[in-house]
């Protein structure tokens, strides 16, 4: 699979590309650095992130890229570095302060409430975003403020006709996407998606897929993915993380022609 998408080609180049520069940019990173112990597990990572782009950030495993994330979305402090976003520095800024200013985060493992209702369980993450407790969520039960957005975003992501059903009874890509309508009710400006495809069959990874293309330009988006058929399909830009650090940014074709990336991928793999 790796073999076809980073084809060969004679005319590669590894040029580092940062994008449309008339774009407004909405994330940046500046030299985040990020250690424990002896072990750096993000070296120096500048990115800058374009309004309206899918941006995805791939890599082997134990490249960084989840604790990237983490840092993008509040969950882990720098050691080094700073943090941009729609203008004003967040480096230091708590994770719910990050959210109400319009970034969200979907995690690896999904972190739904079974036993609530599809529909309860979006308007729970419209209820946290506005900063209420959840110990108010019954006497909200009936409030269309809810409701109404919750249910829209169940049928954005095609789970609508699934609203009054326990989130139990999903299967495991009904609860990504049931994980995805959490995220979108809350109207972010900027989607972090820690894999949204893991543990995915080829069905389930294949309606994902359809979802973030149908979001793409009405919100931005980074993406890490190790499904990747779904990345080349999907991003605008990638950027690549070996070590900690970045070793490539491009279009998608100019990652698939970069010999340093085919090397990270691909030399890895021919090695066991």
């Amino acid at each position: 699979m790796l073999e076809t998408i980073f084809a060969q080609d004679s005319h590669a180049t590894q040029q580092v590309k940062d994008g449309p520069r008339e774009q407004d940019v909405l994330l940046q990173t500046t030299g985040l650095f990020k250690k424990y112990g002896g072990l750096i597990v993000t070296n120096q990572v500048s990115l800058t992130i374009n309004t309206g782009e899918l941006h995805a950030i791939i890599g082997p495993n134990g490249a960084g890229k989840t604790t990237l994330i983490s840092q993008l979305s509040g969950e882990i402090t720098p050691d080094a570095g700073e943090i941009f976003f729609d203008g004003e520095n967040i480096t230091h800024v708590q994770t719910a302060q990050r959210a109400t200013r319009g970034l969200a985060r979907t995690f690896q493992i999904t972190s739904i409430f079974p036993e609530f209702t599809v529909i309860d369980n979006v308007a729970l993450a419209i209820q946290a975003h506005a900063g209420h407790s959840f110990k108010f969520f019954k006497a909200a039960h009936a409030d269309q403020a809810l409701y109404a957005p919750a249910l829209e975003a169940l049928t954005q992501i095609g789970l609508g006709e699934k609203a009054n059903i326990l989130a139990a009874h999903l299967s495991h890509g009904e609860r990504r996407a049931l994980e995805l309508a959490m995220a979108l009710s809350t109207k972010p400006k900027l989607l972090l998606l820690d894999e949204p495809m893991a543990g995915m069959g080829p069905q389930d990874s294949g309606r994902m897929v359809d979802h973030l293309l149908a979001l793409k330009e009405k919100v931005t988006v980074v993406l890490v993915e190790h499904d990747m058929d779904a990345v080349f399909a999907l991003a605008d830009r990638i950027t690549v993380l070996v070590h900690g650090a970045t070793i490539a940014t491009g279009s998608p074709e100019e990652i698939r022609n970069m010999p340093v990336v085919r090397q990270a991928y691909l030399g890895d793999e021919e090695e066991g």
